[in-house]
């Protein structure tokens, strides 16, 4: 069974993935295949450099994250090519890892599940859900920056009564650190009954 993990920024949902992995659960991450697309070499860098500008990448040759996010979030059509590019190698990667499962179920983690055809790839999606002041103040703790930036990337993404009608199974992330443990470790007893009986295993639609 595959299980797919998303929320807005700033939700936790890196917090909850790594709550799932102390688990045994196996996780893929689609933060980490974009990092691993776009680093120092790769073919996808080459491009993106050519496209914005040698200035988008730092004095060591690797890609200024940071520029390249407020780059894209203050023009569209740049988000959109963007996307264009990354998109299908990230997609092609998740289908290869999602063939060998290591554990009893896996969590495709990703911001953009809804967004893009991954919501394809999955049995069941699990939203962490926080209100957007409690994003904004988390994402600021969390990276700094310009509370407008973040303002706008909230914005870009799929809005939350969306969100959570796509929503097979919430956890609510207003609460402390040690309740989205204990949420976690509920859920995942909720999973392994699941897997154990094969319900929820039908994936969902494109």
């Amino acid at each position: 069974m595959i299980i797919g993990l998303t929320g807005g920024i700033g939700s936790g949902k890196s917090k909850a993935a790594t709550h799932f992995a102390e688990l045994k659960i196996e996780i893929i991450d689609t933060d980490v295949l974009a990092r691993e697309a776009v680093a120092k070499g790769a073919v996808a860098l080459e491009k993106i450099a050519h496209h914005f500008g040698d200035t988008i990448l730092k004095a060591d040759g690797n890609l200024n994250r940071k520029l390249l996010r407020k780059t894209i979030f203050s023009d569209p059509s740049e988000k959109k090519w963007l996307e264009s590019l990354l998109h299908p190698m990230i997609h092609s990667r998740i289908v290869s890892l999602l063939s060998k499962p290591r554990s009893t179920y896996c969590i495709l983690m990703s911001p953009l599940l809804l967004e893009t055809q991954q919501k394809g790839l999955v049995h069941r999606i699990l939203v962490i859900d926080v209100d957007q002041d409690t994003q904004l103040t988390r994402t600021l703790q969390r990276d700094g920056g310009d509370p407008a930036t973040i303002r706008g990337i909230i914005a870009s993404q799929i809005d939350r009564e969306t969100r959570l009608s796509f929503a097979d199974d919430v956890i609510n992330n207003q609460g402390s650190p040690e309740q989205l443990r204990d949420l976690v470790h509920k859920q995942h007893l909720r999973y392994l009954m699941t897997s154990k009986n094969n319900l929820g295993v039908e994936k969902k639609e494109k």
